[in-house]
């Protein structure tokens, strides 16, 4: 008998002809994950992905804890691996459940019978492991309509599984498969949820931060990368590119409207977004933009910055509400460093009464004040990258 952890696919069952692409995906990901807690055999069939440590070295808990941030997977449980007949079946429920159902009242047994040749079916499986479970916990009973925990006993191929209860995984699809996104990251809640719901979707997330030294502080790029971080942990190894705006936003200071300042801004860094997803490869950009939620986000200031765009800008967020958006930042616990008292780049030279419904031949009035080209060259030409590994950070340069 092993211990082992069970993991459930979510919408690849659903992907037909194309399934064994994301698949395997999917495998070499968990794969990855699980080298860092031992050696282990990890391996594919009939939408499950087991993981099946080879010594005692391997930590058991750790892994457990980091296949439920794994995208792809829906749901993630411990199991008993046992020999595949009833003998193994009695002898595996009778030592490894009392520990599984301790403190509950109520219990219903199910089974999945894949191999056909097993002599029981599966109500016979049902019927007898249930009574297993009986005589070794006289004090639970069964509830098949509403029970504290479903025993689920799984007849396969190579051998017989039992579980008790099963955890929620991270849900959608493995990251990579949906190709590869520019994330402008700042220091606030919405953009670290923004690329969370994109990597969920398969999407492998390059991050894009602006700073403005001297106006903003070290503690404030330390601030992001801290919630690069906590974002490694699902989306895997950010590369988190760097570029100064300082001299742009002196510039927009000294010779345009105080009105415009942000839309300009926005302006440039779209277009310092552009050229990094091109050098990066990233086949779109992605903001944690709210329609409304600011006077930058209504629906005609982001007309006038997308229009620089040069490729699609995904907006996961553009119809949640805050608290919508905050629930999401807890759960991936990102949300205490967003509220870090550190301000980024967009806070300084903030205008009193920026426009809320700009024009958009008003704002490139505004823009032909500049020498925009040099402007962007020279700040594209400050980019280095911090790649964040695990929770990891290491300055490496272009």
């Amino acid at each position: 008998m092993t211990e082992i952890i069970l993991c459930k696919y979510g919408e690849i069952v659903l992907k037909g002809a194309n399934r064994k692409f994301f698949e395997s995906m999917l495998v070499r990901e968990v794969k990855r994950r699980m080298y860092l807690y031992g050696p282990a055999d990890v391996r594919a069939a009939q939408s499950t992905i087991t993981v099946d440590p080879l010594d005692d070295s391997f930590d058991m808990e750790g892994a457990y804890d980091e296949v439920k941030k794994i995208f792809g997977l829906v749901g993630v449980s411990r199991a008993l691996k046992v020999e595949k007949s009833m003998e193994a079946i009695t002898a595996g429920l009778r030592a490894w459940i009392p520990g599984h159902l301790a403190g509950l009242k109520t219990f219903k047994v199910e089974a999945k019978r894949s191999d056909k040749a097993f002599p029981l079916n599966s109500p016979q499986i049902c019927d007898e492991c249930g009574g297993v479970i009986l005589s070794t916990l006289p004090h639970i009973r069964v509830d098949v309509h509403n029970p504290d925990v479903v025993v689920r006993v799984e007849i396969r191929d190579t051998a017989a599984y039992i579980h008790a209860g099963q955890d929620k995984g991270a849900g959608g699809m493995p990251v990579g498969s949906a190709g590869r996104a520019l994330l402008l990251l700042s220091g606030g809640i919405d953009s670290p949820v923004a690329g969370h719901m994109m990597a969920k979707r398969g999407v492998k997330i390059e991050a894009l931060h602006f700073e403005s030294f001297p106006y903003t502080s070290e503690r404030a790029r330390e601030k992001v990368v801290d919630l690069a971080k906590k974002m490694s942990l699902y989306c895997g190894e950010i590369h988190m590119h760097v570029i100064s705006v300082t001299k742009i936003q002196e510039a927009i200071n000294e010779h345009c409207e105080e009105d415009y300042f942000t839309l300009l801004l926005r302006r440039f860094m779209m277009r310092l977004a552009n050229m990094t997803a091109e050098k990066y490869g990233c086949g779109a950009l992605v903001t944690g933009e709210s329609l409304g939620q600011v006077a930058s986000q209504t629906m005609e200031a982001l007309n006038v910055t997308n229009v620089i765009a040069d490729r699609p800008v995904f907006r996961p967020c553009i119809g949640m509400d805050k608290e919508e958006i905050i629930e999401i930042s807890r759960r991936i616990d990102t949300f205490d460093i967003s509220i870090e008292p550190f301000e980024d780049c967009c806070t300084v030279f903030t205008p009193r009464h920026p426009r809320t419904k700009p024009v958009l031949w008003k704002v490139e009035r505004e823009e032909n004040k500049l020498d925009v080209d040099t402007l962007v060259k020279e700040a594209f030409e400050s980019l280095y990258t911090i790649k964040i590994t695990r929770g990891e950070a290491e300055t490496t340069g272009e």
